[in-house]
């Protein structure tokens, strides 16, 4: 007697042949298109030895072999990486001792990268916006632990209280944006106010206090307390209070209606989020919604001369500098590895474990800046025109080359390489270990 399949099961089993064809197909048009995009990507600088390099300061001769293997670094990396520019400044010993342009600010105008050209920051804007705040707690015109709605009546109450110390390392539980398609992109905004409704606008993730996850949305709350409790603009107290008192006379808020003749054209990969594949001009974006998150415009030496200064307790008291580089707690003890508004990284450098304190830049999800203190007082900052940029695994190779003969903590020489916790290849592209935060 001749038996018949179920009719589901002929169902199912063509629906898994045609799954299988659409899954090929997909497979076949993604190693197509990445085979397409290597073989058309046309290499920015080919050769490293033929970099356009701007210096100022010249590196002192105590520094000048310090300063020439950066340099190399920094030529090497805009090869491998494949990135337009990059702007790098090294603080040592309470002072800028060396700054270099590399490479392009403008790939079609063929514009040089110098140490004054303003790049794009990023997310790297927190740890400015976190001087702000520090300011205002050394002159008690606020308070860590007071509710972020008290601060900001326009930010939603929330059935736990909000308080602004867990907003800054957040803890808070507030969302962020969805990258390089978040809503506050198509808006403009006069002031960090403006943006509060698309905070508001979603619901906490999780009890405050009870688990750390990156927000910039957090960040452009905190830019309205600061606005509110200082009783001006944001970008105004910023400049009488931060930038200008330090000499950062080329950081300035991102607005897209400015005409800023040393601002660096922005760019952005055009496959797989890796800028060896080519490179677009960054589609025109309005980030004044973002505010203390990521509207600043900097220079790499503006940065290097703000930490220094941070450093130094000559903007915000030491105390409280140590109190918003210090990692928080969640309840289990666990540290973030953030303190409030700076990002806390344990790295080998010189052969000797240390913890670095500052903060990578997002442009877009991408990585375009990096700012590293390190407890000897050496301070590096890396800048980029491209998004998903290595500005970490750069800095920290230029962190060691300006460590190199130094004496570590036990009193010998040391000349032994970089294995930074979230880097290990240097400039060559480094893979970084997978965090929340950027």
């Amino acid at each position: 007697m001749e038996s018949f399949e179920p009719v589901w099961k002929r169902r199912v089993e063509k629906l898994m042949v045609v799954a299988a064809a659409g899954a090929g197909a997909v497979l076949l048009f993604v190693l197509a298109l990445w085979t397409y995009m290597s073989a058309t990507a046309t290499p920015v600088h080919p050769d490293p030895d033929a970099v356009p390099s701007v210096a100022s300061p010249e590196a002192p001769p105590e520094w000048a072999e310090a300063a020439g293997e950066s340099g190399a670094i920094a030529r090497t990396a805009l090869t491998s990486q494949n990135l337009p520019g990059l702007s790098v400044a090294v603080g040592a010993g309470g002072r800028l001792v060396w700054a270099g342009g590399f490479g392009w600010a403008d790939v079609e105008a063929r514009v040089p990268v110098t140490p004054g050209t303003q790049f794009r920051i990023g997310t790297a804007s927190t740890v400015l916006t976190s001087a702000g705040v520090g300011w205002l707690l050394d002159h008690d015109r606020l308070r860590l632990d007071a509710p972020i709605d008290a601060l900001v009546p326009a930010f939603p109450r929330q059935t736990s209280p909000v308080t602004l110390r867990q907003v800054m390392a957040h803890l808070a539980g507030i969302g962020s944006d969805g990258g390089d398609e978040g809503p506050l992109l198509a808006r403009h905004c006069t002031g960090p106010a403006d943006a509060l409704p698309a905070v508001a606008e979603r619901p906490l993730l999780f009890d405050p206090g009870t688990a750390y996850r990156f927000s910039n949305y957090g960040w452009i709350a905190v830019s309205a307390a600061v606005e509110t409790a200082a009783g001006e603009p944001f970008d105004r107290f910023m400049r009488n209070v931060v930038f200008e008192p330090i000499g950062m006379d080329g950081t300035r808020p991102d607005r897209a209606t400015d005409d800023i003749a040393d601002r660096a054209a922005s760019y952005f990969p055009r496959f797989a989020a890796d800028p060896r594949y080519g490179l677009d001009p960054m589609r025109p974006i309005d980030l004044s919604c973002y505010a203390g998150a990521g509207a600043f415009l900097s220079t790499a030496p503006d940065l290097v001369r703000f930490a220094l200064a941070m450093n130094a307790g000559t903007v915000v008291r030491p105390g409280t500098v140590a109190e918003l580089r210090t990692s928080q707690r969640l309840p289990s003890g666990e540290e973030t590895g953030y303190g409030l508004g700076w990002d806390l990284e344990d790295v080998t450098l010189g052969g000797a474990p240390t913890r670095l304190a500052g903060h990578d830049g997002d442009v877009l999800g991408g990585p375009v800046a990096s700012l590293m203190t390190f407890p000897d007082g050496l301070v590096v900052a890396v800048l980029s025109n491209a998004s998903y940029a290595d500005t970490f695994g750069i800095g920290l190779a230029i962190a060691q080359a300006f460590t190199k003969g130094t004496v570590n903590t036990e009193g010998t020489e040391d000349t032994e390489g970089t294995e930074g916790t979230k880097s290990t290849e240097g400039a060559e592209g480094t893979e970084r270990a997978s965090v929340a935060r950027p």
